[in-house]
């Protein structure tokens, strides 16, 4: 199943995209009698995915292309990102070795590089990623997205899968000139506004096949910049799962970034995507702050 976030009577709300068309749950609801929660993050911390996904394979998806007449096409939908407020925002930093040769870094080896960012950070597909006044060199990173499924402590690599809600695609900024500065100001460095991209589309796992094999791409202006594929990850995104949830309690919604194939330095008025084997693309304009001052 694919659910995604759209604006509704200026409202987001969660729909079940099938094929090119988006169905809101509002209309699922009313339609089949179900009571399910009309945005993803509460879909998600409900416990109420699995039972939704259950209906969409056992019969849902049938019907609902039966219905196609009351759908959204996605062409025309204002996309909104998955949800805006998780409780955690985990990201891995040089989880490629081909990134950290891009910084003149070294791969971390025996632990993941991880940072935390707020929520004040997330826009979602189609909105401006905004460079800050402060920074003259910011940076954006395609990646994949791991969603939390369920509550999730000393969880084990190979039990991993089942904590799992899916996967999306994400573009995480850096203000790379404020990093180089000093690797204290990691966090300074990608907290700014603007700065997490998520969605359009959160992919549930059983459609997704081998994810090893999943191929990710920083594309700048229509152009691949970087790719790779996720089993060339130093840190695989089960391992991430299993880690981190050793360190903190893991929650419904919160999100992993897992790492990028390599950033590409933006600036006004261009177009940076994160494209993914099988999801639809995620893509945000540039804006410069400073063009207006």
């Amino acid at each position: 199943m694919r659910l995604a976030t759209i604006w509704q009577d200026n409202v987001e709300t969660a729909a079940v995209l099938v094929d090119d068309k988006l169905f809101p749950v509002s209309l699922i609801n009313y339609q089949w009698g179900k009571n399910y929660p009309v945005n993803i993050f509460d879909i998600i911390a409900s416990g109420q995915l699995e039972k939704m996904n259950h209906w969409y394979r056992r019969e849902g998806r049938v019907q609902l292309q039966d219905l196609g007449t009351q759908a959204i096409p996605l062409v025309e939908a204002r996309l909104g990102p998955l949800f805006r407020q998780p409780r955690k925002i985990w990201g891995i930093g040089l989880n490629y070795a081909d990134h950290a040769a891009d910084l003149a870094e070294k791969s971390p080896e025996t632990e993941p590089a991880s940072f935390m960012k707020p929520d004040t950070t997330i826009i979602g597909p189609g909105e401006s990623i905004k460079i800050p006044l402060q920074s003259a060199r910011t940076t954006a990173e395609g990646e994949l997205g791991v969603v939390i499924g369920k509550i999730c402590r000393n969880v084990e690599e190979y039990d991993a899968p089942e904590y799992i809600a899916g996967f999306t695609t994400i573009i995480d900024m850096t203000a790379e000139d404020i990093l180089r500065k000093n690797p204290r100001y990691l966090t300074r460095s990608k907290s700014f506004d603007t700065f997490f991209s998520f969605g359009p589309v959160l992919v549930t796992p059983e459609e997704i096949g081998d994810l090893l094999s999943l191929k990710v791409s920083t594309v700048l202006n229509g152009q691949v910049h970087r790719q790779n594929v996720i089993a060339n990850m130093t840190f695989p995104p089960y391992f991430l799962i299993s880690f981190h949830s050793k360190v903190m309690t893991l929650l419904p919604g919160d999100i992993i970034s897992t790492g990028t194939p390599g950033a590409a330095l933006i600036k006004h008025g261009d177009v940076v995507e994160c494209v993914i084997d099988g999801f639809e693309a995620l893509v945000n304009p540039v804006e410069d702050c400073k063009w207006n001052v």
